[in-house]
Order: structure tokens, then sequence, then C-alpha cells
């Protein structure tokens, strides 16, 4: 079968490289284009990119689909499917319907929960103790085609955004491999998604990452592991930013201000901070300007720290 594979992030990899190694025809890959990236600025090739130049393919990044060329020369290229996982394009129905066997996409949630563009910080942030892979048939809407075959994936208390993202990538990888074959043979039937289940998730923004810290401490555990790596889950201490990057909800009860850091003296943590229920208990962070260090670390380098106030 002639495949085409169409994604960006180092998630799309390890799919990209399982259809390789498990013997498929990938003629073309489609990625986004290059962009600047860091401080530098320094113009990155996507890790998609990355993976199929290893791999002598042929790789190809329009801005998008609109221009007739471009849908000309996919057409030319007379795929059996067309393999997407996290591609970051929309998909005009004159570049769905050119596929014989359609065009499949990798989501790493349980569909019809967690559509859109970030199912993985979602389920984290909401406290879900499952979440999973779909692989589904694209149709014009936004993650709402039949699904072929899912898995669920455990969330383990101690899972950020990208620890996660790693088992699900690596995990979709696996089922894509163990669906094509069935799929091909036409023994799978797509199953509707119900659509009065349906849950979406929004672009993160750089201001979700300000901690609140009137909310509870175990909803602040969770936004600091959905948060990372990106945005980020920040406080504020003497005018310059904090990035609270390691921390775990502890037991016990207290009174005072939200924001004021406190001695806890528990091995779980070095200082604690006083949340609208509860005390969240901080292990590692992060100062403006300065290195990531632990929580004990920043503490011998700050002593008035205790008893300040964040926000």
């Amino acid at each position: 079968m002639r495949i085409i594979f169409m994604g960006t992030p180092d998630f799309a990899v390890p799919a990209l490289e399982k259809l390789i190694d498990g013997g498929y025809e990938v003629a073309v890959v489609y990625t986004q284009p290059d962009k600047a990236a860091g401080r530098g600025r320094v113009v990155e090739e996507p890790p998609v990119k990355k993976a199929a130049l290893r791999h002598n393919l042929t790789v190809l990044q329009p801005e998008n689909f609109k221009s007739a060329e471009t849908k000309r020369q996919l057409l030319e290229l007379k795929p059996d499917t067309i393999v997407v996982a996290a591609f970051g394009q929309i998909l005009p129905r004159s570049v769905l319907e050119i596929p014989a066997f359609g065009c499949i996409n990798i989501h790493p949630s349980l569909l019809p929960k967690y559509r859109g563009v970030a199912p993985v910080p979602a389920a984290i942030l909401n406290g879900e103790e499952f979440t999973g892979v779909s692989i589904m048939l694209m149709d014009k809407g936004i993650d709402t085609g039949p699904v072929l075959t899912s898995v669920h994936v455990p969330v383990l208390q101690q899972d950020t955004t990208e620890t996660l993202m790693q088992k699900l990538a690596n995990t979709s990888a696996q089922l894509l491999l163990d669906t094509l074959p069935g799929w091909f043979r036409k023994e799978i039937t797509p199953q509707l998604q119900n659509n009065g289940e349906a849950t979406y998730t929004k672009m993160l923004t750089k201001e979700a990452g300000e901690i609140d810290w009137k909310l509870p401490a175990v909803q602040i555990w969770r936004q600091v592991r959905a948060y990372q790596p990106w945005p980020g889950s920040y406080t504020r201490w003497q005018g310059k930013q904090l990035k609270i990057l390691e921390a775990v909800p502890l037991t016990g009860e207290v009174t005072g201000e939200a924001g004021t850091v406190l001695n806890v003296n528990k091995n779980e943590a070095a200082f604690g901070v006083v949340t609208g229920n509860g005390i969240l208990g901080v292990k590692k962070v992060q100062m403006e300007g300065k290195k990531a260090v632990t929580a004990d670390e920043f503490l011998r380098g700050q002593r008035q720290f205790i008893g300040a106030v964040l926000g």
C-alpha cells in the first residue's frame, strides 16, 4: 500500500518510524515549514522532517493546500491512504477525498472526549485516571470522524504533558501498525462518535500558566504537570517570575493568606505554599533569568523567602 504521511512534532515521529519499519511504502512526508525558534530565532526543521530525511524520504512543506499546484501534486502521488499525526494544518475536503482508503488521523485522547488541539494537558488538568489514543477516519470536522480503533493509557500521578505525550506517541505508533492491515482488508467497521458526549480543548496561552493560589492545592498540582513543558506554571516574587517545575499536594490543615510560603519540614518538599484548600509542596523551581534548581537549593540562596506572599 502506498502511504503519504503528514506530521510535524516529536509526537508524530514514532508513527512514521513504525510505518517504515513495518515495510510500508511511504511515498512522501508532508510537514510544516521550517520556523525560527528560541531566543536566537534560529531556523529549525520540524522533528518529522529530520526523521524523514534520515530515511532518505521525500519531504514537502507547503504553507497549506489551497493552491491548485499543491493539490495537483498530491493527486499525482496516488496514495492509498494518508496518515496524519499532529500535522498542524486543516485538510480541505478535496484532499480528504483523494485516497481510496481515506485519511487516517492519530489523536491522543479517547474520542469523543477531548477533541481539539490540547487533549493531553486537558486530561491531566481534569484529573483523569486514563486517557488514550484514537485512530479515526477524517471528515470535514475537527476530530469528529468515525473511530477505527482506540486504546486506553493510564495517567500516572507523576506524569506531565511531556512524559504522557511520549507514552501516547509510542502507543499510537504500535496501534497504527496493528490497525492498518485490518483497515486495508476492509475488516474494520468505523464507529461513529457520539457528538453528545464530545468535549473540546483550546489552544493554550502563556497567560494560562499563571498560578491562582486561591485554587485548591490538588488543582494547582495538576496544572504544574499539565502545563509542562509549555506554557509552564509560574507565580511572582519580588517583581520577578518564579516557575514551579515540580510540586505535590500535602496533607494537613493550614490557615493563612493564599500564596504564603511555609517551611513544611517534610520529605516530599522543601517548602509549601498556602492555597485555597491545602498546601502545595514545592520540589523544583526556576527563578527568572536563572537555571532550574531544587527547592532546597533555592531556599539556601533565598533565606528571606519563607513567609513571603507569592502572586
